[in-house]
């Protein structure tokens, strides 16, 4: 088995079932802990995504392929991804009290296994640019998914789902991943030429997500303290992904 399909293989589990885990042990920490603390793990990964994406992908994807077809693609990228939760009502939940999912179990299963998916789709294509890039992606997904099964979780729970079913059902969901990646490492690595497209779709999923998505979320904690912190941990999450690029 080559190097890249095992960091591939390695990362996308990380990505996937640590996420869950990662989750699964915020669960357990006092209610008033956990209020605080998953907001601040949403801006992290808010951060990450950007950096990512701005600092990560399209800067390689800018530098193998013409430049207006790749800011096409990312632009028709965030339009997809728009489309795509309108049809499906595709959303990454972070908020233990969210009125729009209330008893949609199923629903947000089969949204986060499609999510999953993608992920490692995400994580795939980055591994064949290069390790650090693949890195830099997978430390994004991870930083975005643990808030995400947070929630997925709490509204599991409350949709009636016990707690054993409810983080089985989540890992199922959450393990996409590892299938995604192996499919996106196999047909991308046979047809390179694609790849510098693929990292501007990713580019444009983690555009997407951060700004449409966890960005909203935070407008809601407005008071001064709320949003200075909100600031230093995006740009944490960014800086992140800064120093792991000067790493690479």
């Amino acid at each position: 088995m080559d190097r890249i399909l095992l960091w591939t293989i390695g990362f996308s589990i990380m990505g996937s079932i640590g996420a869950v885990a990662g989750a699964a042990l915020i669960l357990l920490l006092p209610p008033n802990v956990r209020r605080m603390l998953v907001p601040c793990l949403v801006s992290y990964a808010t951060g990450t995504l950007l950096g990512a994406a701005f600092l990560g992908m399209l800067p390689r994807a800018l530098a193998t392929a013409a430049p207006a077809t790749v800011m096409a693609w990312v632009l028709g990228g965030i339009v997809g991804f728009f489309v795509l939760e309108k049809v499906m009502r595709w959303r990454h939940c972070h908020d233990t009290e969210c009125e729009v999912h209330s008893h949609v179990g199923p629903m947000i299963l089969m949204g986060d296994a499609f999510h999953n998916f993608s992920d490692g789709v995400v994580i795939a294509a980055a591994f064949l640019v290069s390790i650090p890039l693949g890195t830099v992606s997978a430390l994004a997904v991870i930083a975005h998914e643990i808030p995400q099964e947070v929630g997925d979780f709490a509204i599991l729970l409350e949709s009636g789902y016990d707690r054993t079913k409810a983080l089985l059902l989540n890992s199922l969901s959450a393990s996409a991943t590892l299938p995604g990646a192996l499919v996106a490492h196999f047909w991308l690595g046979a047809s390179r030429a694609v790849v510098p497209y693929a990292l501007a779709l990713s580019a444009a999923s983690f555009t997407y997500i951060a700004l449409a998505d966890l960005v909203p979320g935070l407008h809601r904690r407005i008071s001064a303290s709320g949003w200075l912190r909100q600031l230093v941990l995006l740009l944490a999450g960014i800086g992140t992904i800064a120093l792991f690029q000067r790493l690479r």
